[in-house]
């Protein structure tokens, strides 16, 4: 899912009233060094920003100016004509100024004694929960929101490329940043229009969507689903904000002194309420800061209007710029509620300032807030699959008359723009192969099916050697009630074809009722996870393996009937109940699946029949997804999962081989862990009762390949450890560059520390021992196996590197003892 969103940015890259005064330049010192951080305003007004960690700035405004006034203490506060309209290319050199006794000057790193600004802070701080809406028992109030995405930087080269030709038009909407200075052309819009409820007494909260509208790329819910991830809500009185998967330090934070320079620089009345302005920027680079300024009233020390500029050094990808700008509405003398909110990110392979690259920008407006008014718990509940065609088919004129506020010339334009690019051959074309690489499946509307997936056509393994495979499914649109799915594969070196099938169909939408049966017939690893599945579908990235070390000849022949009922009463909690009929045998000569089935152990089976009933309970609290189709879309993986499974194996069922009892528990939780990054727990327990043969036993899965699969051991190969009763715990920490950018020489490289350590017990009882006759010697684990890993992750922005040191068990015969694993991903 995050490399279809990043490549979502990448394709929007690739394919395609004004300010009055408009000012930028670059604020040096009387040596030709750079000034960082200083204030930069238009004179006798409150429209201003402060300058990068370059000392380059540039904003414009509405209003005419003649003056620009610059600032920074410690220097000579400076005046520059402007002439009506641009005035770019500046360059302001800033004097010493002089030192008067009774004036505390900050310059660099600010002290935290006897800092005005840090008294402030704390007032903040003590403040904090008793500002805004959470000084309310209830509240409710309207909410408009507005999220477009921009091409940046365009110039007469880019709208002169061949990729434009006879898509010229598109060039009509330009328009200007007032924020970079960059010229843009907006080429997405979704607007929502929504009521929300709140109850700080028992912490629920509730968003009924009343209007939803797309222009632009819209076909599909992956745009939805991007926009829900890129653009999570967030408070500036957190001690943390998450953008883009990442943990930034807000300003406002208790830890913010050890992260953060402040400078009290200012103080008027801002709406009849004395404020005093606050200037912030990082102590070191690297980190995920901000700089900016805020206006902080003096007796309720509210916020009334705060900008954050992520630092250009930060250790995130992909994004070249993050702007967030708040204003806040004084109700009453007291009373401090936020009004607007406005978030700009600019996207791009590059941070040079020249590069071009997508804005991202969302827009937030509240108004018509009520309080204390009190709901009852049910109404709180959530819908568990709410869908109001009506809600997403509002007419114009409905918007005309609800917006907050119009659409401004370039933005209402998008609608017709984007009406007529569809019909251009060329670009069609552009955007049928950004879907592709997407979503893995190639579309074919006549027959309102999808080709695919096209990233399992080639596969290799022991035993059926070079393996190809063609697959497709149903597809009339992203909210389908049914779908069938399947493919055909075949093994130049085994010489058989294989096969699966599945449908799914959900009969009753609002707890999402869903029957579903497949059949498949192929040729798998099987104990590559300790907590089994029920994909009919599902094959493991070790079936089919182009790159692995050793030899990989353990696979089994497997042909599985499924027939499956699922339910969700409640949001993220479902259930399930399914009949599966399975065969397993050995598909290698040099493997073997052999069970004794005499008292006397001289009669084999090479053959395993089996009937079971499966029961399971899963719940996943805040699991976010998007669609209400038989399939959904996951906004991200960071929410708890708890998998509680029981299978009942029923012999003499369609001649099945064996009776057992089989119970397993999967909860992975991943805890954000202050500035120091996230740590994902999971812990697997499992035990069989009744006795079983090798195909149904628990396998510690190990990892063959040459790269990071989650779950799996690195330094174990398949069938090194076996169990019939198993406990396995692994903890992963991502510092997220932490560590790294305290270190000078590797602070550049923003290179990403990873460190875990996982381990397995496990014992086989004696009654399945001695059904064995596999010639495979069951080892279980019972000293408890253990290794350790340490890791670099976004190297070249892509490349995570693993190495793993084996912990015990190490006298064992043919022992890995190190090993070393890699995995690509595009990761903010």
């Amino acid at each position: 899912m995050r490399l279809q969103k990043i490549l979502f940015l990448f394709f929007l890259f690739s394919v395609f009233g004004f300010a009055q005064t408009k000012v930028g330049g670059k604020v040096v010192d009387e040596f030709g060094e750079p000034v960082p951080f200083a204030n930069v305003i238009f004179k006798n007004s409150k429209e201003g920003v402060i300058t990068d960690e370059n000392g380059n700035f540039y904003f414009e405004s509405k209003q005419n100016y003649s003056t620009l006034q610059i600032s920074f203490i410690g220097f000579e506060k400076k005046e520059i004509p402007l002439k009506p309209g641009l005035n770019t290319g500046l360059n302001i050199v800033l004097k010493e100024g002089t030192q008067l006794k009774e004036i505390v000057v900050y310059s660099g790193k600010t002290s935290k004694k006897d800092n005005p600004a840090l008294d402030i802070l704390r007032k903040i701080w003590e403040r904090r929960r008793k500002n805004g809406l959470k000084m309310f028992n209830q509240y409710e109030y309207d909410k408009y929101e507005k999220v477009e995405f921009d091409l940046n930087t365009i110039d007469s080269a880019f709208m002169a490329s061949k990729m434009f030709k006879g898509m010229e038009f598109v060039f009509e909407q330009i328009d200007t940043s007032n924020i970079s200075g960059k010229t843009y052309l907006p080429i997405f819009i979704n607007e929502t229009l929504s009521k929300v409820y709140g109850d700080n007494d028992s912490k629920k909260y509730k968003e009924i969507i009343e209007a939803n509208k797309n222009s632009g790329f819209s076909s599909g819910d992956g745009v939805n689903t991007f926009i829900k991830d890129l653009y999570a809500d967030y408070d500036i009185y957190d001690n943390y904000l998450k953008f883009f998967d990442k943990d930034f330090v807000s300003p406002l934070s208790r830890t913010g002194i050890n992260v953060y320079n402040y400078v009290l620089n200012d103080s008027m009345f801002i709406d009849n309420k004395w404020c005093y302005n606050i200037v912030y920027y990082p102590r070191r680079k690297n980190e995920l800061t901000f700089k900016g300024d805020f206006w902080v009233n003096d007796t309720t020390f509210a916020i009334k209007k705060i900008n954050l500029e992520a630092s250009k050094s930060a250790n995130i990808n992909w994004v070249k710029e993050i702007y967030i700008e708040q204003e806040y509405d004084v109700l009453n003398d007291s009373v401090f509620l936020l009004k607007r909110d406005y978030m700009m990110s600019d996207f791009s392979f590059s941070k040079k300032e020249e590069s071009k690259g997508v804005y991202g920008k969302r827009t937030t407006l509240a108004k018509n807030h009520q309080f204390d008014i009190k709901k009852e718990d049910k109404f709180y509940k959530e819908e568990v699959n709410y869908y109001d065609n009506e809600v997403f088919n509002r007419p114009k004129e409905y918007w005309e008359t609800n917006r907050f506020e119009a659409l401004n010339k370039n933005e209402a334009g998008i609608y017709k723009m984007l009406d007529t690019l569809k019909e251009v051959p060329r670009f069609k074309r552009i955007y049928n192969l950004a879907s592709i690489l997407g979503s893995g499946y190639i579309e074919i509307p006549k027959w309102k099916m999808d080709y695919g997936p096209i990233f399992s056509t080639f596969g290799y393994n022991d035993v059926e050697g070079i393996r190809t495979r063609v697959g497709g499914r149903t597809y009339f649109g992203s909210n389908d009630l049914w779908r069938i799915q399947g493919y055909l594969a075949y093994g130049f070196k085994d010489d058989k074809v294989k096969y699966g099938i599945s449908g799914k169909w959900m009969v009753d939408k609002k707890t999402r009722i869903i029957l579903s049966a497949g059949n498949r017939r192929d040729v798998e690893q099987i104990g590559v996870s300790l907590t089994t599945s029920n994909d009919v579908l599902g094959r493991s990235f070790a079936s089919s393996s182009l790159f692995s070390s050793g030899i990989n000849n353990k696979l089994t022949s497997v042909n599985l009937t499924t027939l499956g009922f699922e339910i969700e009463p409640a949001k993220n909690l479902t259930f399930q109940a399914n009949f599966s009929y399975r065969t397993l045998e050995s598909a290698s000569n040099e493997f073997s699946l052999n069970y004794y089935t005499d008292a006397s152990r001289t009669t084999t089976e090479s053959m395993v029949k089996q009937s079971e009933i499966n029961l399971v309970a899963e719940f996943t609290p805040k699991r976010r997804t998007v669609g209400y189709g038989v399939e959904r879309l996951l906004v991200d993986n960071n929410f708890p999962r708890v998998f509680v499974s029981y299978s009942q194996g029923l012999k003499g069922v369609m001649n099945s081989d064996f009776d057992y009892q089989k119970v397993q528990l999967y909860y992975r939780q991943p805890v954000l862990i202050g500035g120091f990054g996230r740590l994902f727990t999971t812990i697997e327990l499992g035990k069989t009762f009744g006795q079983i043969p090798l195909g149904l036993m628990g396998v510690i899965p190990g990892n063959q390949s040459y790269f990071i699969i989650d779950n799996t051991y690195n330094l174990l190969n398949y069938y090194d450890f076996v169990a019939d009763e198993y406990a396995s715990l692994h903890f992963e920490h991502h510092f997220n560059g932490r560590l790294f950018s305290r270190v000078p020489l590797l602070r550049k490289l923003n290179w990403r520390e990873i460190v875990g350590i996982k381990g397995v017990y496990g014992t086989v009882s004696e009654e399945n021992r001695l059904i064995n006759a596999s010639g495979l010697i069951y080892r279980a684990p019972e000293d408890v196996y253990w290794e350790y890993n340490a890791g670099i992750g976004n190297i070249f922005k892509v490349l995570r590197i693993d190495f793993a040191w084996r912990g015990s068990y190490l006298t064992i015969p043919d022992a890995n003892k190190f090993t070393v694993k890699a995995s690509f991903g595009f990761y903010f």
